[in-house]
């Protein structure tokens, strides 16, 4: 369940509660007759605990805004392995060696296998 609350509203219970709907991985909850201003989403699971929280913000026009926040606090690294880390030169440069040194060694062994053995 999710629960929208106001400034003055403290916990769960206060807020104006509703289900989630959609599916395992990709729920969500919407509430109609909301006047503008600044609210906060809580959404607990059916086990009691606070799955995280997040600032909404309503304006006057149909369309609403969100504010992230850190929650959860571990964060997520998106992209193919990590890729929002920021590599320096040195690293780069390090692991062009070893893949160039790969390739190097590979053709290498290649080329002896292809010989007959001399004795």
């Amino acid at each position: 369940n999710a629960s929208l609350l106001t400034s003055s509203q403290a916990n769960f219970a206060q807020g104006r509660q509703a289900a989630l709907t959609g599916t395992a991985s990709l729920q969500s909850a919407a509430w109609s007759n909301v006047s503008p201003g600044t609210y906060t989403v809580i959404v607990v699971c059916s086990n009691g605990s606070t799955a995280g929280s997040q600032s909404v913000i309503v304006s006057s026009s149909a369309t609403p805004t969100a504010a992230p926040t850190a929650s959860p606090t571990r964060g997520v690294m998106g992209g193919v392995g990590g890729g929002s880390k920021d590599y320096g030169t040195v690293t780069m440069v390090a692991g062009g060696v070893l893949v160039g040194t790969g390739a190097i060694a590979a053709g290498w062994l290649l080329r002896r296998r292809g010989r007959p053995y001399r004795l």
